[in-house]
């Protein structure tokens, strides 16, 4: 059986992790510099306040693992795979995030201001008072999302599916829609958030 390790506020800069096995492993406050990690895998990991900049998880699979308010920067998660993953209260600037294979977990509160999502399926995921403002969501699937809370602010939602979703305290008027796809109950909050009176 591999031995789990833990770092706290350790820095690994420049590093060839290709295909590392990183299963039960955590990591508190640490940073990776240009670290790849293309390839690499885990099961249970705990990455806690993390710094990931400029690094690569392409190709990554990752399963139960956390990556709890981590930051990640410039980073490319090209075709990663994570399944029931938590990234709650995580942060993603001008990151390679499609396509990308996510199956359950939880996001909420995640902050992915400008994402290039278009074409992602995001069916189920729970994305609970995530700021999604200026992302491109066009011809997204959000069917059965979460997203109550999130922050939709001229978020490209051009032919999206969001059918099922829960739109609970979203301001859908602040989106930019076009052909988006809405069920009775989220054509009620677009209603409401133009100012009508839904009786």
């Amino acid at each position: 059986m591999r031995h789990a390790e833990t770092w706290t506020e350790e820095e690994f800069v420049g590093l060839d992790w290709y295909g590392r096995d990183l299963s039960g492993h955590r990591y508190r406050r640490c940073v990776f510099r240009e670290v790849d990690l293309t390839e690499s895998t885990s099961t249970g990991a705990q990455f806690e306040s993390c710094v990931f900049a400029n690094c690569r998880l392409n190709a990554s699979t990752h399963t139960a693992s956390a990556f709890v308010t981590c930051e990640f920067r410039r980073t490319s998660l090209f075709t990663a795979t994570l399944t029931g993953c938590k990234l709650s209260g995580s942060t993603f600037v001008e990151c390679k995030l499609r396509p990308i294979s996510v199956t359950g977990g939880q996001w909420r509160g995640v902050v992915m201001r400008g994402a290039e999502l278009a074409r992602q399926d995001l069916t189920g995921v729970p994305l609970q008072d995530a700021d999604l403002s200026e992302a491109d969501l066009s011809h997204a699937c959000l069917r059965g999302c979460d997203l109550s809370g999130a922050t939709l602010r001229n978020a490209n939602l051009h032919e999206a599916d969001l059918r099922g979703a829960n739109l609970a305290g979203v301001d859908l008027g602040a989106a930019r829609l076009r052909n988006t796809k809405l069920d009775l109950t989220g054509a009620v909050v677009l209603a409401e958030a133009h100012g009508a009176v839904v009786d």
